[in-house]
């Protein structure tokens, strides 16, 4: 059995109300459940576009990490909070990586990404992405010592990938996947701008193309892509907003790879769709709400019973 692990965020909620939550998906029997409403009070409302729900999703053994807008929770498989942590230089974080003992998390609101230690249970490290006359500069920091980046957000990064050939960084404006191997950071990659949870996968590359309202696969001999999918204007709710304060429907956010050639894709309203690459064909698709405000962000195969 495939079961995964999905978050969303409602934008145009008002305070108290529900801000998205937390899905598990049973991918051989077509059903989703919700495991968690995330409506809490406490939410910073400074946050960028009302986009205040729950975002990237790591394990570490029997802990869950979910990332908020500015506030990383720890979770047991059964969706008790264990602690939270906080980082004065995360701002707006999107997606979280794992890797060996430590969590990296998008600071988007900084154009950084930042170490969380897992054996420590601290922020310890930090990385500022910064453009200058058209090459990409690494400039680590310390996130304890006061003197880490202003806040900006030139690059919009929102993906962070790690594996032991590097850290793979990536925003709606990189126009790449970059690569830092720990001292220099350099274009791997080519993407169009507007990309969401680029990765390296095979030879080639997953990605969101957001902008297009496709997911892509390149390889440097190939391309394979697939539609987002749409609904009818009249299955769908909560229209009645201004556009800036909702997600659009198509908007295609959150990837996985469940193996043997699937992928796992999501996008607005919440909908889960799995693709095959090697036979370039749709599977299936999972609408968990039609509600137009409500938009897929992380997306992961659960590791658990």
């Amino acid at each position: 059995m495939t079961v995964l692990i999905a978050s969303s965020v409602v934008r145009g909620s008002h305070q108290g109300e529900s801000h998205g939550g937390i899905y598990l998906i049973d991918v051989d029997r077509q059903q989703s459940a919700l495991a968690m409403d995330w409506n809490t009070s406490q939410i910073d409302w400074q946050g960028r576009g009302w986009d205040r729900g729950l975002r990237g999703i790591a394990f570490d053994g029997d802990k869950i990490y979910i990332a908020a807008s500015d506030e990383l929770f720890v979770y047991t498989p059964d969706f008790e909070m264990i602690s939270s942590y906080r980082c004065p230089y995360l701002k707006h974080c999107h997606e979280i990586s794992r890797f060996e003992r430590r969590l990296y998390l998008t600071s988007t609101g900084y154009d950084s990404i930042l170490g969380f230690d897992l054996d420590r249970e601290r922020f310890c490290w930090g990385l500022e992405v910064v453009l200058n006359d058209d090459e990409f500069r690494a400039r680590p920091f310390n996130p304890d010592s006061g003197s880490g980046p202003l806040p900006h957000n030139e690059l919009h990064l929102n993906s962070v990938f790690c594996t032991k050939n590097g850290m793979y960084i990536s925003g709606l404006k990189t126009g790449a996947i970059l690569l830092f191997n720990g001292t220099t950071i350099t274009e791997w990659s080519i993407l169009p701008l507007g990309a969401h949870n680029a990765q390296p996968y095979r030879d080639g590359v997953l990605f969101n193309d957001t902008v297009a309202n496709l997911v892509r696969y390149l390889t440097p001999d190939s391309e394979c892509a697939f539609k987002v999918p749409m609904y009818a204007d009249e299955k769908l709710t909560h229209t009645n907003f201004d556009d800036s304060r909702i997600a659009r429907q198509g908007f295609g956010r959150g990837l996985c790879v469940i193996g043997n050639g699937v992928i796992a894709t999501g996008s607005s309203p919440s909908t889960i769709t799995f693709h095959n690459i090697d036979k370039q064909k749709t599977i299936s698709a999972i609408n968990l709400t039609y509600d137009i405000r409500n938009a897929i962000h992380g997306l992961e195969v659960w590791p658990y019973n």
